[in-house]
């Protein structure tokens, strides 16, 4: 294999399969994760250097420029805003191109179940609302609305905003937090109060049936999830919820330009 000068910032699906892709076609390149647990899924795939642990936009920037790297392709979390306007702008401070592999978005007029079967769904908020579904900008705001509610709630937003959460009364009992099996992740759990069968420490993406038995499990009637895509098993917890009748409250995702993971292939290719 040729000199690794492709770096791509992973954790998420699309970042292991991009990892995957370039080992199959024989692309050699850089992988980082942030965590040690994503660096242990990827660095038995052939021709890929995986390294693992969080970097600043200076420590970027000086990785870009000491392995002489050409090609950037950020496939971090949709959420992850913060994260991706750093490797913006390490990749403008050492000159080299930038990518965002996007991942598919939920289209809330026409949805796919996790059988294939098309189905119609409303346009705004306000009208999915009556879906048994909110759609809220920012998982503060699901946090305010759920300030007004009764009943428990299984939140799978993450363990970074779970601080939120413990604005709503009697969060101790009310609240169901899911999160990665990390050992920061559950830690970090724990001490915000989020404990023992109030804490449910697990690798997804889950299937309808998990979600069911989940929802059951917790008595969850709210169930609060960001808008993950396909990849991130959206669609398995739409249709969990209205399995269940529990209401899904959904944190949009924020508007952003990239390229679709096929398109980041082709990419790959001409700097393999």
């Amino acid at each position: 294999m040729k000199k690794a000068d492709i770096l791509i910032f992973a954790g998420t699906t699309e970042g292991r399969k991009l990892a995957e892709y370039a080992s199959e076609q024989g692309i050699s390149c850089y992988v980082s994760t942030a965590t040690g647990y994503g660096k242990s899924i990827l660095e038995n795939l052939h021709g890929i250097n995986c390294i693992s642990g969080r970097m600043d936009k200076e420590e970027m920037t000086d990785f870009i420029k000491e392995k002489e790297i050409r090609l950037v392709i950020d496939a971090t979390h949709p959420f992850a805003v913060e994260v991706t306007k750093n490797i913006r702008s390490s990749c403008t401070a050492a000159g080299v191109k930038y990518i965002r592999c996007l991942r598919d978005r939920w289209d809330r007029k026409t949805e796919d179940t996790p059988d294939g079967e098309r189905i119609q769904t409303a346009d705004t908020a306000e009208d999915v609302s009556a879906e048994n579904v909110i759609v809220v900008d920012s998982v503060e705001q699901a946090v305010e609305y759920l300030q007004h509610t009764k009943g428990n709630i299984l939140a799978a937003t993450g363990s970074k905003d779970l601080h939120l959460y413990t604005r709503i009364r009697d969060y101790e009992k009310r609240c169901f937090a899911r999160v990665l099996s990390t050992k920061e992740a559950v830690e970090e759990s724990v001490g915000m109060g989020f404990k023992g069968r109030n804490l449910i420490a697990m690798q997804g993406p889950f299937s309808v049936e998990m979600n069911v038995a989940l929802l059951h499990q917790t008595e969850a009637r709210y169930f609060v999830t960001k808008e993950s895509g396909k990849a991130g098993g959206f669609a398995e917890k739409l249709e969990a919820a209205r399995t269940v009748g529990a209401v899904l409250v959904v944190i949009g995702r924020p508007a952003e330009k990239g390229e679709t993971l096929e398109s980041v292939f082709r990419i790959m290719e001409q700097y393999g």
